[in-house]
């Protein structure tokens, strides 16, 4: 991807610095092919994701919607989301994330869950107005660190985000 691309991570895992942050930045920078400008680790904010007048979420919020691409990962809980993430989304109105590009990236233990993604992820992002143009991502939490999995993963989904990136750069560009 061009390096203008500005890259966002968001993580959802309670556990700082988890294996779902890692595997976050990682796929960021796979796709990037450096790291992402700003990682968000939901852990680091804490009670302030309650505060609708906090303003350090306010522009964090701000930079998500400013992205070109995000990657939005959870570890998969009660096989969904985390409630974490969910008080993040739910500080982005419907229709904010118009321009940006999102990964749905979900880590966990067993492959009966690998929908997750897809089936409750994905939509949220899209109704907040993401486009989502590949499948969501989902990896067992021993292939974190990468492998088949994503290495396929990426191969069919580079070229999707990549289009989609450009389309959506050169719309907002020309505005």
């Amino acid at each position: 991807m061009e390096s203008a691309v500005s890259v966002v991570v968001v993580v959802g895992n309670p556990k700082p610095r988890s294996r779902t942050y890692r595997a976050a930045q990682l796929v960021a920078e796979k796709l990037a092919g450096r790291p992402a400008e700003l990682t968000v680790d939901l852990t680091d904010l804490g009670g302030a994701l309650l505060d609708w007048s906090d303003s350090g979420v306010t522009d964090i919020v701000a930079a998500v919607q400013a992205s070109d691409l995000a990657v939005v990962a959870s570890p998969t809980y009660k096989a969904t989301y985390t409630g974490l993430l969910k008080l993040f989304l739910d500080r982005i109105p419907g229709g904010a994330l118009a321009g940006v590009t999102a990964v749905p990236l979900m880590l966990g233990g067993h492959w009966r869950h690998a929908l997750a993604a897809d089936l409750l992820l994905k939509p949220v992002l899209v109704e907040l107005g993401a486009t989502c143009p590949t499948r969501g991502l989902f990896l067992l939490e021993s292939e974190y660190t990468g492998g088949e999995t994503l290495d396929s993963w990426l191969d069919l989904a580079r070229p999707q985000l990549a289009a989609s990136v450009k389309y959506a750069t050169s719309v907002m560009y020309q505005a």
